[in-house]
């Protein structure tokens, strides 16, 4: 569903409660004045009317069907659980190194190997049924505990399908290849594309929020 587009029915809320909270019936129509239009049908509400956590209001039906396929709000796009993404079949593997990277020298390093073969696009892939062309990819972060914390969400986001995905090279200018998505890592040691950086860590953390990939996942898994 995009935005502007008429509600469909059938749709099943799959977001879990404590996202969202829906408007009570002995609430007054004054309560509701600013919530009367969609943001997704751009009609009046109808039915009872769903506010996400973010303070958003809509149509119950058009909200869940929207929070099925883009899994945050339409409006200011706040993340309401874990995004997935269409990365192909590949491999992440990790090391850990005895030399330190510039502006660490207290840590050792982490190295991760990214590597994916070729092979043929899946139905939710930018060309299903054409070849893709797989790639090898090195990154590296400092062995202390920041480093090891965002080695732990990336390695949530690469389960889900986020760190890669299908799309044009910007070295090569080729399509059908696998690229980043939009996940930024060092790929040296130092240099232009590698260390000393010190607010690389941080700006990583919020790219993989921007996806749902957050922290307190983290504790989750523990």
């Amino acid at each position: 569903m995009t935005l502007g587009v008429r509600r469909r029915s059938g749709s099943v809320d799959t977001r879990p409660k404590s996202q969202t909270k829906t408007i009570d019936s002995s609430q007054s129509k004054d309560d509701l004045t600013s919530a009367n239009d969609c943001p997704i049908c751009l009609s009046q509400i109808t039915g009872r009317p769903k506010i996400l956590s973010c303070g958003h209001c809509f149509c119950m039906q058009c909200i869940n069907q929207w929070l099925v396929a883009h899994n945050k709000c339409p409006v200011c796009n706040r993340c309401f659980g874990v995004q997935r993404g269409n990365q192909p079949d590949g491999r992440m593997d990790v090391s850990n190194e005895p030399y330190s990277l510039p502006g660490y020298k207290e840590s050792t390093s982490i190295k991760i190997q990214y590597s994916f073969p070729d092979g043929i696009q899946q139905k939710d892939q930018p060309n299903p049924g054409k070849p893709y062309t797989g790639t090898r990819r090195i990154a590296y972060l400092p062995n202390n505990q920041d480093g090891r914390e965002v080695l732990h969400l990336l390695k949530i986001a690469f389960d889900n399908r986020l760190i890669f995905t299908i799309g044009r090279s910007n070295t090569t200018g080729r399509d059908n290849v696998v690229v980043w998505n939009d996940v930024h890592h060092k790929t040296s040691t130092s240099g232009t594309h590698g260390y000393p950086d010190s607010g690389y860590l941080k700006r990583v953390k919020d790219e993989l929020q921007a996806k749902g990939i957050t922290t307190e996942l983290l504790s989750v898994k523990k």
